[in-house]
């Protein structure tokens, strides 16, 4: 039983410090540390969830019930550290090393309201011009949408659908067809900014959208996330 004990500590111990990898890194840590103890803490949670199996196995060959609940718990609560670990550090690896995202490339939507609050933020809003091939490769099904409605509804839906999503709205503007907003994530924190602008398009309306991080290189996939978030909260 004292191993089986010893297994689900440790695993509860592993999860609990992988959920304190935002919170640290609010309070100032570098955000290179901060995935470091996304990753040690899933690989402890890992080899503890191996272990927690191992007991569990020879647990249920002694037919010792008790053991093997506990044994069961820890391992489940250890998978599920490694995979959350696993999961971060995969999209981390695999997404494109970009943080600006737009489904117009030719004539991304601007920002104005939003500059005075991006402060000293790492990364800048002018498009270096690589950016767009970068994205055309890492993210090609990023588009906009066109909606067989007037602009004026139509903005009353996007503005809707940022309000629906959390976005703390900088300013809506009916007449110019734009909305400006940022967006902050829950575990880190990031605040990334988002602009949407709407365009007479035939009978219809086209709507473009812009997302931004403050800091950071790559994004992980958020920001085109969010994009395909809203649009897909727009069409409903």
């Amino acid at each position: 039983m004292l191993w089986s004990l010893l297994a689900l500590g440790v695993t509860v111990l592993s999860l609990a410090l992988l959920g304190l990898a935002g919170p640290v890194y609010r309070l100032g840590v570098s955000l290179g540390s901060a995935y470091q103890i996304i990753i040690w803490t899933s690989h402890i949670g890992g080899a503890a969830a191996l272990g927690a199996i191992v007991i569990a196995v020879l647990a249920y060959r002694a037919r010792s019930w008790m053991r093997l609940t506990v044994a069961a718990i820890a391992a489940i609560v250890g998978l599920t550290s490694f995979a959350i670990g696993l999961n971060a550090q995969l999209r981390r690896e695999h997404s494109p090393a970009i943080h600006d995202l737009t489904t117009d490339l030719e004539n991304p939507p601007t920002f104005t309201a939003v500059i005075a609050r991006r402060g000293n933020a790492p990364n800048r809003l002018d498009r270096s011009s690589g950016l767009a091939e970068l994205q055309r490769q890492g993210y090609p099904d990023l588009a906009p949408v066109t909606l067989q409605a007037n602009p004026e509804p139509t903005f009353d839906r996007a503005l809707a659908a940022a309000q629906s999503l959390g976005w703390e709205i900088v300013t809506a503007d009916k007449s110019a067809g734009r909305i400006e907003a940022t967006d902050k994530t829950r575990w880190f924190g990031f605040e990334d900014d988002v602009a949407v602008r709407l365009t007479p398009w035939g009978t219809g309306t086209r709507i473009d959208v812009r997302s931004v991080s403050r800091t950071g290189v790559g994004d992980a996939g958020r920001n085109a996330a969010r994009i395909k978030r809203f649009l897909k909260e727009l069409q409903k």
